[in-house]
């Protein structure tokens, strides 16, 4: 590798807090009840009370799942009266679960 190699690799590397910032979005899909909840807002939007019931889950404990999603920004909500729903928050985390359901099934 050429000094002029190592300079490039330097210059596109990521900084340290991007990489860090990166390493925890990916530390979320380390729980398989947020990638079940992931998948079930694949095909709609959903309330925390049908979620729970179609996960198994309490409420309780599918909300607290949600918030972590939510504050990592991989779903958005939007209330309704009392009851919030919630779906996907972009193409790019149907993208994510995708590459890697493909990366697993090779």
């Amino acid at each position: 590798m050429t000094q002029e190699d190592i300079d490039r690799l330097e210059r596109e590397t990521p900084s340290d807090e991007e990489l860090y910032d990166l390493a925890e979005l990916y530390k979320v899909f380390g729980d398989s009840t947020r990638v079940r909840i992931l998948y079930a807002l694949l095909e709609s939007e959903m309330c925390v009370g049908d979620m729970a019931q179609l996960l198994g889950l309490t409420p309780t404990a599918c909300s607290h799942q949600l918030r972590v999603l939510k504050n990592s920004k991989l779903v958005r909500f939007r209330r309704e009266g009392k009851i919030m729903f919630y779906s996907l928050a972009d193409e790019h985390v149907r993208s994510i679960l995708a590459l890697g359901m493909e990366h697993i099934l090779e």
